[in-house]
């Protein structure tokens, strides 16, 4: 080995003392309620389809479809030779999707972040960023060289203490909407106000995780904390409630042409591939449609966490299908999803860098039947007492 491999190897070693070595297991079937793994059928705990879209013949069938029409790759960025008019359908039915003049679609929902931030603002720019943000918007904010200053998680005193020492500069919060390991949801009301009171500050919200859940339209957190019009800047996410892939973002028709000028992740890259696009549009499509299923899968979810509570475990505050079990521990999370695994269960661990405290993230989808969760419920019991998390 030479010095670098050396190093590697140092260093992979002490992920593994610690207990924050990661491994990627393969999955052999469609992402749904259950899939194959590992040798078995397990009960899909952990996935981001809230809908149960990714695996829907309506979006599988717009993909083929959509091959059939435009072939299978993009062939080159969306400013030479990638962008066929399905983006500009995509872009039109989302921007009036969030109740915004335009949208721009990007690649990943993480090049979004990184590629808005980074354009919008520079070294005259101040950030106030909650300490949670995902790890895309804090890349975001360090790759734009602005001043970035972070504030307490949900804590709108803190922000506006911050918020006071800068009036009056160029300033923008930017905040998820829906925490990806929290399932908590920013208090944007709070946020919104804070904005309006001080000079010179803009609001972004990532809503990669509220966007197809939230809202009586699904159209996520702004919706259903009735604050539309108060939010400048949305960030979204095709690849999570709406079975696709991508990332876009909304706002005003100018600041979506200058990002077409200026976001270097959207520029410098080769366009999403045209069935992308076309089971995006479908999907938003489905979702418009689908008041029941959002209202049945947040009753689930209330459900399924009053009964986690009632048997004892740590349960953070979460109103929306992310239901991160707290288990603190490095080694009990990995031995609580090792358990879980054996009897029928998929959950991942998740553990530092991603949060600060170990936990179990557990995911509810519109699709899971009660008999679904009434097993998973037994099951997590179960271990949970044998590894004494209860």
């Amino acid at each position: 080995m030479n010095f670098f491999e050396k190093e590697i190897e140092q260093k992979l070693s002490n992920l593994k003392k610690e207990q924050l070595y990661r491994e990627i297991n393969y999955i052999d079937s469609a992402s749904d309620r259950y899939v194959d793994t590992m040798g078995k059928k397990l009960l899909m705990l952990s996935s981001n389809n809230y809908l149960g879209l990714c695996n829907d013949k309506r979006l599988k069938d717009a993909a083929i479809k959509s091959i059939g029409t435009f072939g299978c790759g993009s062939s080159g960025s969306r400013l030479t030779t990638g962008s066929y008019r399905l983006y500009d359908d995509l872009e039109r039915s989302l921007a009036e999707f969030k109740g915004y003049e335009s949208a721009l679609v990007y690649n990943t929902g993480y090049m979004a972040n990184i590629g808005v931030i980074s354009a919008i603002a520079d070294s005259e720019w101040v950030i106030f960023s909650d300490e949670l943000n995902h790890a895309s918007i804090i890349d975001g904010c360090k790759m734009s060289k602005a001043k970035i200053i972070i504030y307490k998680h949900l804590d709108t005193v803190d922000l506006e203490e911050k918020v006071k020492l800068y009036s009056g500069e160029k300033n923008i919060i930017i905040t998820d909407g829906v925490f990806s390991m929290e399932g908590d949801i920013a208090p944007l009301k709070e946020i919104t106000e804070i904005a309006q009171k001080y000079e010179n500050i803009l609001v972004m919200v990532d809503d990669a995780h509220g966007t197809g859940v939230l809202g009586e339209r699904g159209s996520g957190v702004v919706e259903f904390l009735g604050l539309e019009g108060k939010v400048d800047i949305q960030i979204g996410t095709l690849s999570k409630a709406l079975g696709s892939e991508g990332g876009f973002v909304v706002g005003s028709n100018r600041l979506i042409e200058y990002l077409k000028n200026k976001s270097r992740t959207f520029i410098y890259t080769t366009a999403l591939s045209p069935s992308s696009v076309a089971v995006s549009l479908e999907a938003l499509d489905i979702i418009s449609k689908q008041k029941l299923e959002r209202r049945e899968l947040l009753e689930k979810t209330y459900w399924f966490k009053d009964v986690l509570k009632n048997y004892g475990f740590n349960i953070s505050d979460s109103s929306t299908p992310i239901i991160p079990i707290i288990v603190e521990q490095n080694t009990k999370a990995i031995e609580f999803s090792k358990g879980l695994l054996r009897e029928g269960l998929y959950v991942q661990a998740i553990r530092p860098p991603t949060v600060k405290v170990s936990r179990i993230r557990v995911t509810i989808m519109a699709t899971h039947t009660m008999d679904d969760l009434v097993f998973a419920l037994k099951k997590i019991y179960k271990v949970g007492k044998q590894i004494g998390i209860i």
